[in-house]
């Protein structure tokens, strides 16, 4: 159906500019959208998901213009999942009860068509024999799976999730990894959980400010902070950060290291506290 693109996309809200003019196409596979609170992240989501207007720009998933007129956009929103960072229950509905309402709202109206894919999506998320149980008697973790269900109802072509690793137990993460890496289409996931993006992500995005700060591949992200990071007995001199290991000795991301420490391979949290801290241009990797 072909890739998803914004094309000079811009947000504003009143005086505040949430997402510069941006261009961007995603092709399938897992990409990470990181960024610290107000980067811009939820803006760009709800964008691609079609829950809010640009200001200006265009932007086109399987093909489809959601820029464009009503038709355009329901015709895009049929290819789309979509799961935001809050879910809202409806009150007293069982989990079934809650998949069946959304999949009816994504007008499947067979309802032998449509009980499949609910059993389908919930037996992915490893929820397939809580189906009559009411959402309020479902723990936090389970419910996110749920909500993270109800985006995966049609197998779409771009998969939207915000923080979709919330509440979710080492395991839980772990399965949803290998769920999401064996979607055909695109994934698009902001978190804040460095270790999904290396464990998962083909590609990373980094915003802030509202701007691409990077878009490459994790290893290319990497790149960026190789010999920057030292473990020794005390601090780097003008480190971005530092912190005490399990071994005693201190991690320094930056700076310059003192006698007796030496240079580690960097993590995607390191490079990404480096991107963080870099004068705006410093390490930018154009689009």
């Amino acid at each position: 159906m072909g890739p998803t693109r914004l094309q000079d996309v811009s947000k504003r809200y009143g005086t505040t500019i949430a997402l510069h003019p941006t261009t961007v196409t995603l092709g399938p596979g897992v990409v990470g959208l990181l960024g610290p609170n107000g980067a811009g992240k939820t803006t760009m989501l709800r964008l691609l998901s079609s829950a809010v207007a640009p200001t200006s720009g265009r932007i086109v998933v399987a093909g489809h213009d959601i820029t464009g007129g009503h038709g355009e956009r329901v015709e895009a929103r049929r290819h789309i999942g979509y799961l935001p960072q809050e879910v809202v229950f409806p009150r007293g509905m069982t989990a079934l009860g809650f998949l069946d309402y959304i999949a009816v709202l994504k007008e499947w109206k067979r309802t032998d068509e449509r009980h499949r894919e609910i059993r389908r999506v919930l037996d992915l998320v490893r929820l397939g024999d809580l189906g009559t149980r009411k959402v309020a008697r479902l723990s936090g973790g389970q419910r996110r799976r749920l909500a993270i269900a109800q985006a995966l109802i049609g197998a779409p072509d771009l998969l939207v999730l915000d923080e979709p690793t919330t509440g979710l137990d080492p395991e839980q993460r772990a399965a949803l990894r290998g769920l999401l890496g064996g979607h055909a289409g695109t994934v698009l996931l902001s978190t804040h959980q460095t270790e999904d993006v290396s464990a998962l992500c083909d590609r990373v995005l980094v915003l802030d400010g509202g701007r691409v700060r990077f878009d490459g591949s994790v290893p290319g992200l990497l790149a960026t902070a190789d010999g920057q990071v030292h473990l020794g007995p005390a601090a780097a001199t003008g480190a971005v950060q530092t912190w005490r290991t399990g071994t005693g000795l201190i991690r320094s991301v930056g700076g310059v290291p003192g006698p007796g420490s030496r240079t580690v391979d960097p993590s995607v949290e390191d490079a990404y506290l480096l991107l963080r801290a870099a004068p705006v241009g410093g390490h930018e990797v154009p689009s």
